[in-house]
This record gives structure tokens, C-alpha cells and sequence, in this order.
């Protein structure tokens, strides 16, 4: 019997380290086609680039979910995650935090954390050596993504301390100019403009959850952007990050780094990006827009991974 109870459990004790692991959540792995997408036609299929970008994506897919782990382990022993689900599970999926349902204890979220970042260390670690090309910054930018991660809610606890915008955008470029870096070698000025659209993306869905999370944040000690400023003052921060992206895709055109037709290659995402602004900041609905942003990410990605192959296959002999 209790073997058959062992074996039953299983699969419900799976899911909840998924959970834990945000694996629902793989905006940040996309990354790993755009890189793919810059590194030429010629390098697209060759060993090499498979192989390092295949340990480059397994290991970002653990450090990312050491990350999210014990950001789950701070917020469950602060409070912060009881505060900012408790008053609307429905909406925000309480299933999500396994230490909140007490599906899993935190000696268990933490165990899984650090094996988790030992993992993606080993195969970060891999890619750098099995990568065409393996620059000092590269391997430098591959270090600074591994600690910040581990530290955003752990350690030093850099979303604590007025560092988290800052983190979700730059783990975000890091990852795409790490990509780029192993299998290219130097990123382009093009490449550098999608790395930075691409960090900014997870940024413009952040923000508005941390709008929501606000007062939970802020009785903890959590010092975002939407705790630090005021309400105007936060509308206006999220104004401007979003004009900000639409600018670096109009001037990225017109000076030159992207084709002159990107700007209009991208008016699908930016659409949305407007719609975001528009149902968060305009109408209030948070989640809605956090939502919205979501799919605005994941269209410019698809955007711009289009582009690069469209400008790679017309450059072909």
C-alpha cells in the first residue's frame, strides 16, 4: 500500500517543482531562437552553434528556475506572497506558489534552488566550452547573469533594494548578447538593438505587476519601482518605458542599425504595446495589460527572429 501510494504522489509532487519553477512562464527562453537567428545561415545547423545553444538553453531553463524558487522562498517567508494572492487567488493563479498551498516546504523549495543553480552553472559552464567563439566579455556577461539571478531575491536580495527593473531588462539583453557572443562572436549594432527590445519586454510586463503587488511589496520592504514612486509617478515611469521601446525601433530604422523597413515590420507588436499601455495604465486592469504584455514579448520575438532570417536567406549567394 504505501508503495502505491509513493507511486501515485509522484507525478502531483512533479507538477509542484514545475510550479515552483515557473516553467509556465518561458518568455525569457526565447532568447535562445533569436540568438540562434543572428548567428548566420551558415552557423544555423553546424554542430557547434546546436550544441552550445542547446547548453546554453538547458542551463538559462535552471537558472531561471533557481531564481523564481527562492524569490518564492523570500516572498513565502516575508509575507509578501500571502499578501499579493491571498485577496485574489482566482486571478493570480495561487496553484502557482506550492509553498503557499503547502504543496511543497521551503527545505524543499531551497534544496531545489540551489541544485537547480548548480546545474545551469555546469551547463553554462559546458556552453563556453563547446561555443565557436568564447570572448572574455562573453564569459564575464555568462557570469554576472549566473550571480545576479541567484541574488535577485536571495543573498543580497537585489529586488529588495531598488534593483529589480534593472535586473528583468539586463538578464534579459545579457542573455541574448551571451547567445549571440558563443555563437557569432562580436553582436552587430542590429544585434545590440534586439537584445535591448528583447530585455525590455519582460521589463513591460513586470512593471505592471509590480503596480499590482504594490502595497504587499511595500510592507516588506520591497522597493520597486511602483513602491519607490508615486502613483502618477509610476503611470509615467510605464509611459515612458513604453515610448522608449517604440522610439529604439523608429530611430533603430532611420539611423540605420535595422533595415529601413523594420519599423514597419514591427507594427504588430508595438500595437500591442500600445494596447498594454492603454488597458493598464488607462483603464487600471493590471492584470489584463500584464497579460497583454505577455503576447507583445512573444511578438516581437517572432518579429524579429523573422527578420533576421528574411535578411540572413536574401544574403545568400
Amino acid at each position: 500500500m504505501t508503495a502505491t501510494l509513493s507511486l501515485t504522489a509522484a507525478p502531483g509532487r512533479v507538477g509542484a517543482y514545475a510550479r515552483l519553477a515557473k516553467l509556465d512562464v518561458w518568455d525569457y527562453y526565447l532568447a535562445l531562437p533569436l540568438a540562434w537567428s543572428l548567428a548566420g545561415a551558415a552557423a544555423w545547423f553546424t554542430p557547434a552553434v546546436l550544441g552550445t545553444l542547446a547548453a546554453f538553453g538547458v542551463g538559462t531553463v535552471c537558472v531561471v528556475s533557481a531564481a523564481v524558487a527562492f524569490d518564492d522562498v523570500t516572498g513565502h517567508r516575508d509575507g509578501s506572497d500571502a499578501a499579493n494572492y491571498g485577496p485574489d487567488a482566482p486571478a493570480r493563479k495561487l496553484a502557482r506558489k506550492p509553498l503557499l498551498t503547502g504543496e511543497l516546504a521551503e527545505a524543499d523549495a531551497i534544496r531545489f534552488g540551489w541544485a537547480a543553480a548548480s546545474a545551469g552553472a555546469l551547463l553554462w559552464a559546458l556552453a563556453a566550452v563547446l561555443a565557436p567563439f568564447s570572448a572574455l566579455w562573453t564569459v564575464g556577461l555568462l557570469a554576472l547573469c549566473l550571480v545576479t539571478a541567484v541574488q535577485y531575491s536571495w543573498g543580497v536580495k537585489l529586488s529588495y533594494h531598488g534593483w529589480q527593473e534593472v535586473f528583468l531588462a539586463g538578464f534579459g539583453v545579457g542573455l541574448v548578447l551571451v547567445g549571440v557572443g558563443l555563437t557569432a562572436g562580436a553582436p552587430s549594432e542590429f544585434a545590440v538593438v534586439q537584445s535591448v527590445l528583447f530585455g525590455l519586454g519582460p521589463l513591460l510586463f513586470g512593471v505592471y505587476s509590480n503596480t499590482r503587488d504594490a502595497d504587499g511589496d511595500a510592507a516588506v520592504g520591497r522597493k520597486t519601482a511602483a513602491v519607490l514612486l508615486s502613483r502618477q509617478g509610476n503611470k509615467a515611469f510605464i509611459v515612458a518605458l513604453t515610448l522608449a521601446e517604440i522610439a529604439l525601433i523608429v530611430t533603430a530604422a532611420g539611423l540605420g542599425a535595422a533595415p529601413w523597413w523594420f519599423a514597419i515590420a514591427m507594427a504588430p507588436a508595438v500595437f500591442l504595446r500600445v494596447a498594454q499601455l492603454r488597458r493598464g495604465v488607462g483603464l487600471g486592469d493590471l492584470l489584463r495589460a500584464r497579460l497583454l504584455g505577455l503576447w507583445a514579448h512573444r511578438a516581437t520575438v517572432a518579429t524579429l527572429i523573422a527578420i533576421n532570417l528574411t535578411i540572413a536567406l536574401g544574403a545568400r549567394p
